[in-house]
């Protein structure tokens, strides 16, 4: 079980990351959530029924437990981020990151958590019908939130509001 559970989440780690991106952009424990998130997959491994595709399983794994992580936050004390001077990184190691990318992911954390899971679905190119199964909502309503979010998401980037 241990190695068929590796194998998958080697396969789709980008899952995990894209959701860490998504809720805890720039924040200076992402790699630990990272972390939080493989071990809920881990002790919710024996629930997967192979009813639907792993990748759809582990987006809700760890989605719920990205969301379990900010409330918990919101009730611990706020923490500060260092800057770059602070963790003293050179330029070059400041500008390794892909500034639209970046942009895109900064815009996306204005959103509240269901908005964010939407768009990270959509981002991925999961079918409406799949973002759904994923959310616990109708089609149609996946369907609006998109054109919803899209819309922000098009103001925010041309506009920086």
């Amino acid at each position: 079980m241990q190695e068929e559970f590796t194998k998958l989440i080697n396969q789709h780690k980008g899952i995990i990351h894209k959701v860490c991106n998504v809720f805890f952009y720039q924040h200076p424990y992402k790699e630990d959530y990272v972390q939080e998130i493989v071990i809920q997959l881990w002790k919710s491994y024996p629930t997967f029924s192979h009813l639907s595709k792993f990748s759809t399983w582990m987006y809700r794994v760890a989605l719920n437990t990205a969301i379990d992580i900010k409330r918990k936050e919101i009730l611990s004390p706020k923490l500060m981020a260092l800057s770059a001077r602070e963790f003293n990184l050179s330029d070059s190691e400041r500008n390794e990151s892909n500034d639209e990318r970046d942009q895109l992911y900064s815009a996306i954390s204005r959103f509240p958590d269901i908005e964010k899971v939407v768009i990270l679905l959509y981002l991925e190119d999961y079918s409406y019908k799949e973002i759904a199964e994923i959310m616990g909502i109708s089609e149609s309503l996946t369907g609006v939130k998109i054109n919803r979010i899209k819309n922000r998401l098009i103001k925010i980037l041309n506009h920086g509001k």
